[in-house]
């Protein structure tokens, strides 16, 4: 009986094909006479992009506490916690002010010119494995922590179709309108000049880096580190050594590589400013959530008042596991692996200026 229906069945679509092959497509100007005019539910399904000025944007809301959520569900295998990336993945924020020095950090808050783009690409191709997923209302909720991440907004911002272009991003101002079309392709669509060229040329230079001009036949080179090692100075003599005085360098060195993960919502130091996350100068040995200027979950307030003070103990319980040790704070940082590199990381923040006076 199944073959019988199988047969059946498949004699149904040659036949329709067969029939489709039999009805020419309508003809129109300039065209084919391939295909058929899409239908309007076609063209909605694929007509989905955002533009700068907020047109096509559905209705829709999000807050930053439910993009936090929706955020380690969906993005923070990939992009880290607060945005710092994991592996290769590309970063989502920090990096303000990095654009003009020897190593830019080109991440939403510090490059990224319009929101529309952070809407469209969360909507269009997120999450990995699973793009076009989520809802209207997720994807405001994301885009909206993505802005708090990179300092845009409060903790209580709340993302929508009817807010969405009262908030400017912060390098939007150095994007300018593609001229090259009247400033640039004139100089360079004249007919090349083609008169009194050289009649040879000769190779007057090599570089060190042998790599970067190949040898030619009965050319000598001599090799890169050659040259360095004829022309190296002789070594300094060793310096006296002298009596450590504070933690550990190659603790506090540990410390200053883990912080990494910290950066995009801490800072520390000279100039450290409240951030994402609170300015950790004058931490060790202070009572949890004093920092004056910064608002506080409910549960670092709590744990304040029953008199909670940041050392060496509570310090390390709450570097491995955050939400744990204070349960219901809103800090998505997945915790350090081991107390080891708790220990490298308070030793960091002693030595850098995070010991309360």
């Amino acid at each position: 009986m199944m073959k019988k229906l199988a047969l059946c069945s498949a004699l149904v679509v040659v036949g329709a094909g067969h029939a489709l092959a039999e009805t020419p497509a309508p003809a129109r100007d300039g065209g084919f006479g391939l295909g058929r005019t899409a239908l309007p539910e076609e063209i909605a399904a694929w007509d989905i992009d955002i533009r700068p000025d907020g047109l096509g944007l559905p209705v829709g809301s999000g807050d930053v506490y439910t993009g936090e959520e929706l955020y380690i569900d969906n993005c923070a295998a990939c992009h880290g916690d607060f945005g710092e990336a994991v592996g290769r993945w590309p970063v989502l924020a920090g990096g303000r002010g990095t654009l003009d020095g020897e190593d830019p950090h080109k991440t939403i808050g510090s490059y990224w010119p319009y929101l529309s783009t952070v809407w469209d690409y969360v909507h269009r191709a997120m999450p990995y494995g699973g793009a076009q997923s989520l809802s209207n209302d997720d994807v405001y909720a994301i885009t909206a922590y993505l802005m708090y991440l990179n300092d845009m907004v409060d903790d209580d911002f709340e993302l929508s179709n009817e807010n969405f272009l009262e908030v400017a991003m912060p390098n939007e101002a150095a994007f300018l309108m593609d001229d090259r079309a009247t400033t640039e392709l004139t100089a360079f669509a004249a007919e090349p000049c083609m008169e009194n060229c050289r009649d040879s040329v000769a190779i007057t230079a090599r570089a060190t880096v042998l790599s970067v001009t190949p040898e030619t036949e009965g050319a000598a080179a001599t090799p890169a580190a050659v040259v360095e090692t004829a022309t190296a100075p002789a070594p300094a003599a060793a310096p006296e050594p002298v009596a450590s005085a504070g933690p550990d360098p190659e603790l506090v060195a540990a410390g200053e590589a883990l912080f990494r993960q910290c950066a995009s919502c801490h800072q520390i130091g000279d100039g450290a400013n409240n951030r994402t996350g609170p300015m950790l100068n004058n931490t060790f040995g202070a009572p949890v959530g004093s920092h004056d200027g910064f608002r506080y979950s409910p549960a670092f307030v709590a744990a304040r008042d029953a008199g909670m003070v940041w050392d060496e103990a509570s310090l390390t319980a709450f570097l491995q596991d955050p939400r744990g040790t204070i349960a219901g704070n809103r800090m998505a940082f997945r915790g350090l692996r081991s107390p080891e590199e708790a220990a490298a990381m308070i030793a960091y923040l002693r030595a850098t200026g995070g010991e309360a006076p």
